[in-house]
């Protein structure tokens, strides 16, 4: 049987931040909300994100703090149309977040842009439709 995520877990340098950044900002709901880690669920079949201090969440793994750059993954949004991509960008940048690469049509046929939130964790908000 193929592994189940039940969760993805950030390592974030400011929770109260970051709580903030994914609940006000992007609408996520709280789950579970303690002094150094926050649950947050995602909607109904996707796994929770779970937001963790930088800090303790290496010191949890057995590894060093230190690191930075590209982190070699990206989360993807899916809405249904060009007008919801740049709506999620917008309420990303006005939540806190940066534009990576801002929304454009692909030359595959789809449309799509690029935030990273406050601790520069990528999101990829793409859409098939018109």
């Amino acid at each position: 049987m193929p592994p189940q995520i039940s969760a993805v877990m950030l390592g974030v340098a400011d929770l109260g931040r970051a709580k903030r950044f994914y609940t006000e900002g992007l609408g996520c709901e709280i789950d579970k909300d303690t002094r150094h880690f926050v649950a947050l669920h995602l909607g109904e079949g996707a796994p929770r994100l779970a937001l963790y201090e930088w800090d303790a969440a290496a010191q949890d793994a057995g590894v060093a703090p230190e690191g930075s750059g590209f982190r070699g993954a990206s989360f993807h949004l899916n809405p249904e149309s060009r007008d919801e991509v740049d709506e999620t960008i917008r309420k990303a940048v006005a939540a806190g977040g940066s534009v990576v690469r801002e929304a454009a049509p692909a030359p595959w046929g789809g449309y799509f842009g690029y935030f990273a939130d406050p601790d520069g964790y990528l999101w990829k908000v793409t859409t098939y439709g018109s």
